[in-house]
């Protein structure tokens, strides 16, 4: 097996959980879920959609955040992808930020749609890459947008895992929970511990997260990364110099 590079594991990882999706969308921020989104379109056959979000390229153009949410709101929108300042064990996002709020230390650009996208999005997947208790607090200093509503409220979507550079939580919808699903190759659940602010379920063996076989590789490399370029040239440029030379 070829080697791989942290990113292509993570790409790896997260696209294995978007087999279902038919319609993905990803943030302009977001060059790992957007290149797991492209091996999963190649994977199936280019038949999946995916909208990058400030992409002017075809396929991936959207007409901005309007028709996103559009989207989402008629139900076309499978997976989709968040991140936060603050993420807790609750699926509570922080895009805020810090302190106590109005006055807060530290500010943030805001949440635009990720509330409404939260909630309307059947397969919401968290993403960050840095995993430490900075980021992943017991409770978020605010709630930009919410894991879990009460039973009385109608909502579709919601959260369905979190992948970090260490590991990959599922959320248990019903319990409100995390629940470490596996640990990346070179780490350990005593470093998830140590590095994660907020209580989850850990079963008796954790599983290694599958690395990417090389099939998978060559479709990253081959096909992923000359189309990630444009909506990522420096993300396309540090990760695979010589296939987007």
């Amino acid at each position: 097996m070829a080697s791989y590079t942290s990113e292509e594991l993570l790409i790896a990882t997260i696209a294995d959980m978007l087999q279902p999706a038919r319609h993905i969308a990803v943030g302009v921020l977001s060059p790992i879920p957007g290149s797991a989104a492209l091996l999963a379109r190649a994977r199936s056959g280019n038949t999946k959609k995916v909208s990058i979000i400030g992409s002017m390229e075809e396929p991936y153009r959207t007409d901005g955040g309007v028709d996103l949410f559009d989207c989402a709101a008629q139900g076309r929108i499978d997976a989709f992808f968040l991140s936060g300042g603050q993420i807790d064990g609750q699926a509570n996002i922080n895009l805020t930020g810090i302190g106590d709020y109005p006055r807060q230390d530290v500010r943030w650009s805001g949440a635009f749609g990720s509330a409404y996208l939260y909630f309307l999005v059947p397969r919401v997947i968290l993403f960050r890459e840095e995993h430490s208790r900075r980021v992943f607090v017991p409770k978020v200093d605010f709630i930009s947008a919410p894991g879990t509503s009460a039973p009385n409220v109608y909502r579709p979507g919601g959260p369905h895992a979190l992948v970090t550079g260490l590991c990959v939580f599922l959320f248990e919808r019903a319990r409100g929970r995390f629940r470490l699903a596996s640990v990346h190759p070179g780490h350990s659940v005593e470093e998830v511990r140590d590095e994660t602010g907020f209580d989850f379920d850990c079963p008796d063996q954790v599983p290694t997260t599958r690395t990417p076989d090389d099939a998978t590789l060559g479709l990253v490399r081959e096909q992923v990364a000359p189309a990630i370029a444009s909506p990522y040239p420096a993300f396309a440029r540090r990760v695979w110099p010589q296939a987007v030379a």
